[in-house]
């Protein structure tokens, strides 16, 4: 971004929407001529970029994704483009994705009810080069050739403010997506013209907060267009626009929910279905050779008592985190032990259904070697190995200067990602002569193919952006992944995919709260403390202050909209969000008397290093709190 603004008079603002990662005290600390604004809560993108925009003093006004990188003339060739065509309202340019594949929002039609259509049921994707049909990207437009377009990309907006005054800032109505073709739209109808621009480019690492394969995805994007078509369409238009939108919406949510289900079941199933083969068989041999009666176990057994069995051995290994990557083999055996303990226990008190405990014993055996087994040939089919619990590490080159590249392994050792850095690649076209450097950037193609390279990282420092596009541009191999090192951060960023969020290797804190395992235990906690509590509370009324309040709370946590615990209240912290909790860290202590440091200490270090038994300890200290 500096060099990008090197020899312009312009201001660099950040407005920063509640995040948990550090950035703003880095931005703050090593770029100290920019403009800070920090919201205690996610505004959404409207409402942030028009606080941006409220004290922007530019004749141009620039809204720019955090997610981009910037080639060092791109601001430069885009002003040289508004000064020379004076009907420029605003200006879109050449978005390519972490590969360096064009992206086609880079230029857009306006959603007229037929075009939306195109798109939601798929027609603009079979025929992305037809006027009819591919009118939502414009795919029948050159992409390399300048072109006046209707809609501008809210990654990349350079807009002349004279039009903002016009038009009016960005509807903040959207939370997020639709802001950007509604400005647009604006912009039109004031009488300005929105153009591509595909001399300067940006690379844009899709890191939104939501995946477009996601529901929420769905929801928001499409809850937008509505907005817009309410907004700006007939009442006739918009109606039928809104029955298609909301028509898609559902297709697009029973897609998702069904994609999400099988993709999540499959292992489960896949174990369930041999688990149950495995218990037929020892059934059988169990009859035939210990009992001597071939019809031993009535058919009820393998009807309901066996898929019984399977169903608490399976949900046991999934509370155990036995489906969670990696897998840990400690993880299955503990769920399988307490599942085939939870058997056991039924099968004493039932006793009209309490059959062989040997079968049961045996099972479990069996069913450990079956899941083992099963994970076993998983992972050798995806990594060509038997090391279980383990992923392939990417093999990975660094292309900077000697000092930077130091710096990036540094950086890299304090990640937990599993990598292996094969060697380092000269910046320049001279490689100096020395053992440090296994070849230059020209060589770059064959490198990756020798080494079989998965990932390079470019260190911006020693590499301009224009060079590193251009590389990436050059370089057609679709299972290679690319990194950028900005100069002097902390960060490591790249995208792989137009559907995928920015990866991000970082030495920032790791909040053990936020991992899906902690969540689902804190979760499994809440419900089995409040069944707990009840059952208990005509003893605990005993030490409980406001016993109403206390079952109120009960009830609250079973519900889902509270935690038994959660952060201590305190506008200051940025902390991920979880659910707001009955008691905090700090419930036994005089929470008038500390200061606002302590207090951010003791949630970021919960967060850090949250675990069950944080909660069984905090819960049983702060017992008489609990209404």
């Amino acid at each position: 971004m500096r060099r990008a603004m090197s020899g312009i008079d312009g201001e660099v603002i950040v407005v920063d929407n509640n995040s948990v990662d550090g950035s703003v005290e880095m931005v703050k600390t090593k770029f100290p001529e920019v403009i800070v604004i920090e919201n205690t809560k996610n505004a959404g993108f409207s409402k942030a970029n028009n606080q941006g925009m409220c004290i922007a003093k530019g004749e141009y006004v620039l809204l720019l994704n955090p997610d981009t990188l910037v080639e060092e003339d791109t601001f430069v060739k885009c002003l040289s483009f508004m000064e020379a065509h004076a009907d420029a309202g605003g200006l879109g340019i050449k978005m390519l994705d972490g590969k360096g594949k064009f992206l086609p929002e880079s230029k857009r039609g306006l959603p007229s009810p037929w075009v939306a259509f195109y798109k939601i049921f798929g027609f603009s994707k079979l025929f992305p080069k037809s006027r009819k049909f591919g009118r939502y990207h414009l795919g029948f437009l050159d992409k390399d050739k300048t072109h006046e377009i209707e809609i501008l990309s809210g990654a990349y907006m350079f807009l002349r403010k004279e039009a903002l005054k016009k038009t009016g800032l960005l509807d903040e109505d959207y939370f997020m997506y639709g802001e950007d073709i509604d400005l647009s739209y604006r912009i039109v109808k004031a009488g300005y013209k929105n153009y591509y621009y595909p001399e300067a480019r940006i690379i844009h690492y899709k890191g939104e907060s939501t995946k477009r394969t996601s529901i929420n995805y769905v929801f928001i994007f499409y809850r937008a267009m509505i907005i817009f078509a309410e907004k700006h369409f007939s009442n006739k238009n918009a109606w039928l626009f809104s029955l298609l939108i909301n028509i898609a919406i559902y297709i697009r949510a029973v897609i998702a929910l069904s994609a999400r289900f099988i993709k999540h079941s499959l292992l489960p199933v896949a174990d369930g279905a041999l688990i149950y083969s495995g218990m037929f068989f020892a059934k059988n041999w169990w009859e035939t050779h210990i009992k001597l009666e071939s019809s031993y176990y009535p058919p009820e057994y393998m009807l309901f008592i066996v898929p019984g069995y399977i169903l608490i051995w399976l949900s046991s290994v999934y509370f155990s985190g036995g489906y969670d990557k990696p897998v840990k083999f400690f993880r299955i055996v503990r769920g399988l032990v307490v599942g085939t303990l939870v058997i056991s226990s039924l099968s004493y008190f039932i006793d009209p259904y309490r059959f062989s405990r040997a079968l049961i014993l045996l099972g479990s055996i069996a069913t450990l070697g079956i899941m083992l087994l099963l994970r076993l040939l998983i992972h050798f089919l995806k990594y060509k190995n038997v090391a279980l619990g383990t992923e392939k590490r990417k093999r990975i080159v660094i292309v900077g200067n000697p000092d930077e590249s130091k710096r990036v392994i540094n950086l890299l050792k304090e990640t937990n990602y599993h990598l292996q850095i094969l060697g380092f690649v000269s910046p320049w076209k001279k490689v100096p002569q020395n053992d440090f450097f296994i070849g230059g950037i020209e060589q770059i193609k064959e490198i990756i193919a020798i080494y079989n390279i998965d990932e390079i990282i470019f260190c911006s420092k020693d590499i301009p952006a224009h060079n590193i596009i251009e590389w990436m541009t050059k370089i057609d191999n679709k299972f290679l992944e690319f990194k950028i090192v900005p100069d002097e951060s902390n960060f490591i960023i790249g995208s792989n995919s137009k559907d995928r969020p920015g990866e991000l290797y970082t030495v920032n804190i790791q909040l053990n709260i936020i991992q899906k395992r902690q969540i689902r235990n804190k979760r499994v906690f809440d419900l089995s403390m409040s069944i707990l509590l009840f059952i208990f509370s005509p003893l605990l009324l005993l030490f409980i202050k406001r016993p109403s309040t206390f079952y109120k709370n009960i009830f609250n946590v079973l519900s889902g909209s509270y935690s038994w615990v959660g952060f201590t209240n305190n506008n200051e912290v940025r902390l991920p969000q979880i659910k707001k909790g009955v008691i905090h860290p700090l419930s036994n202590m005089d929470f008038d008397k500390l200061d606002v440091n302590t207090i951010n200490k003791q949630n970021m270090l919960y967060a850090r290093d949250y675990t069950l038994f944080a909660d069984i300890r905090l819960l049983i200290r702060s017992i008489r709190k609990l209404g």
